[in-house]
């Protein structure tokens, strides 16, 4: 072998690698970029998590007597809230106060420093400290602090008082409150100490006056499911994606490497039956490889200790909860990778294009690492992020449905987007042919006058009124919810309506449904706004009872707040402005973009995005009923202006009901959780006769044929 040789070719090669930008940016600009910002927005939401913990009240329940001294100590000020008695049945209050329960042991003396907590143990299976368990985990209170009986007489005359500070060790808000009230126990506990060493002369430090015992009420599955649940969801993603990344590359890159993809195109199939296809086979591929991933880790977790002593005891469930949760990322990832994937012109290629996606995933993930980061109604439309910090919620045992539904809709929502953007490349087809052509290219926003929305432009534009709707309306909360109600209705549902259809050339007239109903169809708007409430309400509201949160918040809502508003005022908010402003959107460019799928496809579809963009689990069913119900009313009518009858009459009865007294005594709504039979009966009555009023009207043209005069 030939020194002189291998040097002159590395040489070569070297230059040559070096010459390409991507191969530069790969190994130098990434790693320069990825890892001061993966640190950075580590340590930003970490300290944000941080300021925000400090700044919240802990909510610290106090069972028993506190000492007059004890309590002016706890109450100081300071971001500590105590709530005598609560989370405490009556039983266990009359039985502790009683003294029933002996006093938990003490620590023998020199086992442990007098200035520092008792050891940390785990709660016993008594009745006081399952009760506290129930409150700390139903996040009724962050800890229970148990003053036991006699506490009092033993500082008093001068003996040692034990105290119990129950918390969870997973949740961050219960240790921030085990933190709080050691340190003021603590400064308690020095206090009496100095005091009673003056008084008898005894040496620094010899008295013990005090014994704070800690206990730890989480369970072995919820301290063994922190742990998954900070790991699994990185690997269970990270994994998946790897599986549809290679995949994506073969069938975009790969194929015109091996010149077989213009051969597909000269077959006699279109673009969306190719995107399909090769869409299909790499999520499934992904799918296979989650599916044999989450077996594999419950296998190898089942018979795994990470911690010494302690078992890892996460239910199978939690798997299974776990992969469904996963599917809707998986749409967005391979979608994203294929779409990409497709620009690339052989397999090197594809691999300089899609890393970056691959290790751009890295940056949302680690917040699941991140301890103390939970799922809240701001985190759930953030995208992988929610989806990270659910499964984590999943194995911790902390998850509701409304979060899941969230997470889901926002995560379908991005799955939608990221599809239609695959779809879009793949009808180009200069871009599958290998020609130089850059991503921004396939963005074509030119106007064709007279032309009709897609249902594929309906459905991009209700998944990004959804989003800036959900983080809109996290951001104008604090401003009121009139300024709320009408900047999101006016500025994220009318007026990227009238945006779209100027910029697309879109007949207004055509898509919006603006024509003059008849009288006949005012006459069945006006039946069917007056009764749908007392059906919709009435009947699907007691399928899915919803909790007394939602029905507070629905409550705050129709009252628009604490300020008294003006009757007329709320009209005009609740029921005249959505009235206007979502049958716009929906009625008009929502169901103009689905009419080509038909009638009932077209209706029903219209009536789910309805239904999805209240953003509620329990308010789905009966916005959905309603919404296919106002696309039945314009489909009928032809006429947008009858669905905003029926929509204002609908909102401003409700309203008008929850604002008077008297009428909710008269419709028998005093004290009943459901509308009553006879109001429910009554409404279906005066709703079919508006239902037979609008099958009379004259039957609407064929999607896409011509419209007759009204």
């Amino acid at each position: 072998m030939r020194l002189r040789m291998v040097g002159t070719i590395f040489r070569k090669e070297l230059v040559e690698s070096l010459r390409d930008r991507r191969t530069l940016f790969m190994m130098i600009g990434l790693p320069l970029l990825l890892y001061p910002l993966l640190l950075v927005g580590m340590g930003m939401l970490q300290e944000r998590q941080s300021d925000a913990q400090a700044a919240r009240a802990s909510r610290v329940a106090v069972w028993g007597e506190l000492p007059a001294d004890m309590a002016a100590q706890l109450t100081t000020p300071g971001r500590m809230e105590l709530r005598p008695w609560a989370g405490a049945s009556p039983s266990l209050h009359a039985k502790l106060a009683a003294g029933a329960f002996a006093t938990p042991p003490s620590v023998p003396l020199g086992l442990e420093a007098d200035d520092a907590p008792a050891r940390r143990a785990h709660a016993p299976d008594t009745p006081w400290a399952l009760e506290a368990r129930r409150a700390i985990l139903g996040r009724t209170v962050d800890a229970v602090l148990i003053v036991w009986p006699g506490s009092e007489q033993r500082v008093r005359g001068g003996d040692l008082a034990v105290v119990s500070v129950l918390s969870d060790a997973v949740r961050p808000d219960s240790r921030k409150a085990l933190d709080r009230v050691s340190e003021r126990l603590g400064k308690y506990r020095e206090t009496l100490r100095k005091e009673r060493e003056r008084q008898r002369a005894l040496p620094a430090g010899f008295s013990a006056t005090l014994e704070i015992q800690t206990t730890d009420v989480a369970t072995d599955q919820r301290r063994s499911g922190m742990l998954l649940g900070m790991l699994l969801p990185y690997m269970l993603i990270m994994f998946s994606v790897m599986a549809g990344f290679y995949a994506a590359i073969d069938m975009t890159a790969g194929e015109k490497e091996r010149g077989t993809m213009q051969t597909l195109l000269c077959a006699p199939v279109g673009a969306m039956e190719i995107i399909g296809g090769k869409f299909l086979a790499v999520w499934t591929i992904s799918t296979i490889a989650t599916v044999v991933n989450l077996a594999s880790l419950a296998l190898t977790f089942s018979q795994l200790s990470l911690i010494p002593g302690m078992k890892l005891s996460v239910p199978l469930s939690s798997y299974f909860v776990a992969f469904p949760i996963l599917l809707p990322l998986s749409l967005m990832v391979n979608a994203l990778l294929l779409a990409v994937g497709a620009f690339a012109r052989d397999f090197k290629d594809g691999q300089n294009f899609l890393t970056p996606i691959l290790l751009g995933l890295m940056v949302p993930l680690m917040a699941a690492m991140t301890p103390g980061i939970e799922l809240n109604g701001f985190l759930a439309f953030a995208p992988v992020v929610n989806v990270a910090l659910l499964i984590k919620g999943v194995f911790v045992g902390e998850w509701t449905g409304e979060l899941l539904f969230l997470v889901m809709l926002s995560s379908l929502c991005y799955a939608s987007i990221a599809l239609a953007f695959a779809a879009h490349v793949f009808e180009r087809n200069s871009v599958l042919l290998g020609e130089k052509e850059s991503l921004g290219s396939v963005f074509d926003f030119s106007r064709r006058p007279g032309a009709r929305p897609s249902p594929g432009v309906s459905l991009l534009a209700f998944t990004v009124v959804l989003v800036a709707l959900f983080y809109a309306s996290m951001a104008l909360m604090r401003f009121g919810l009139p300024v709320l109600l009408v900047t999101t209705q006016y500025g994220l549902f009318l007026l990227p309506v009238v945006l779209l259809v100027r910029l697309k050339g879109y007949d207004m007239r055509d898509v919006l449904s603006l024509r003059r109903p008849s009288a006949r169809a005012v006459a069945a708007a006006v039946l069917v706004g007056i009764s749908a409430w007392t059906v919709v309400a009435g009947l699907l509201v007691r399928l899915l009872p919803p909790p007394e949160s939602v029905s507070k918040g629905m409550e705050q809502l129709l009252l628009l707040g604490d300020k008294p508003i003006p009757l007329w005022g709320a009209w005009l908010l609740i029921a005249v402005t959505p009235a206007v402003c979502e049958e716009t959107f929906f009625r008009g460019l929502v169901l103009g973009g689905f009419r080509r799928l038909g009638k009932w496809p077209a209706i029903l579809a219209t009536g789910l995005l309805f239904g999805l963009a209240h953003a509620s689990i329990y308010r789905l069913l009966p916005t959905v009923v309603l919404g296919v119900l106002l696309g039945f009313v314009v489909w009928r009518t032809r006429s947008i202006a009858a669905s905003m009858i029926v929509h204002a009459l609908n909102n401003g009865i409700v309203v008008t009901i929850a604002r008077s007294g008297g009428l909710v005594r008269r419709f028998g709504l005093e004290h009943a959780q459901f509308i009553p039979w006879p109001v429910i009966g009554a409404g279906a009555v005066v709703l079919a006769a508006g239902l037979w009023l609008l099958c009379g009207e004259p039957a609407p043209p064929a999607p896409g044929g011509p419209d007759p005069a009204p």
